[in-house]
């Protein structure tokens, strides 16, 4: 087994020059003032590549489509992020456990050239985050014989 995912926080990948996503020391460090750590700040995302499209799937469940963020920032980079509150304590209330996460979570990509920004595509089913980048079509350079005289 190799140690390069565990030190880099478990990044298939720590070479890809297309991942924002670098390692973090505070990763799972709490994000609220309560002190308890969240889970759900770390989403985990698929990104995968077909001859058509860039295609990414975040796992979001529980959260309306009004709860999460999809924008694309100048330079080609693709930010997905979202918040799921807590549920509202009432003071007649005895919690007996707490398990699921709540808090932030934001993820950006650096996108390559060839993905036209103007024709994505966001579809949130079952909890799953799919956003679909069309890629333009990658022109080959035309090639003119040159006749030889002599």
């Amino acid at each position: 087994m190799s140690l390069i995912p565990s030190i880099f926080g478990g990044r298939s990948n720590i070479l890809d020059p297309l991942s924002l996503d670098l390692w973090d020391p505070f990763r799972d460090v709490a994000l609220s003032s309560s002190g308890e750590t969240s889970q759900f700040a770390a989403t985990r995302i698929d990104w995968k590549e077909s001859p058509e499209a860039h295609i990414f799937k975040a796992d979001v469940p529980g959260l309306k489509k009004e709860e999460v963020k999809v924008e694309v920032e100048e330079g080609n980079v693709l930010q997905i992020s979202g918040e799921r509150s807590r549920d509202k304590e009432e003071k007649n209330d005895t919690w007996h456990r707490l398990e699921r996460s709540s808090g932030k979570f934001l993820r950006r990509f650096r996108l390559p050239e060839n993905a036209k920004l103007d024709q994505i595509k966001a579809n949130m089913e079952n909890g799953v985050l799919t956003v679909t980048i069309p890629k333009a079509e990658v022109k080959k350079p035309e090639v003119k014989a040159i006749d030889i005289s002599g």
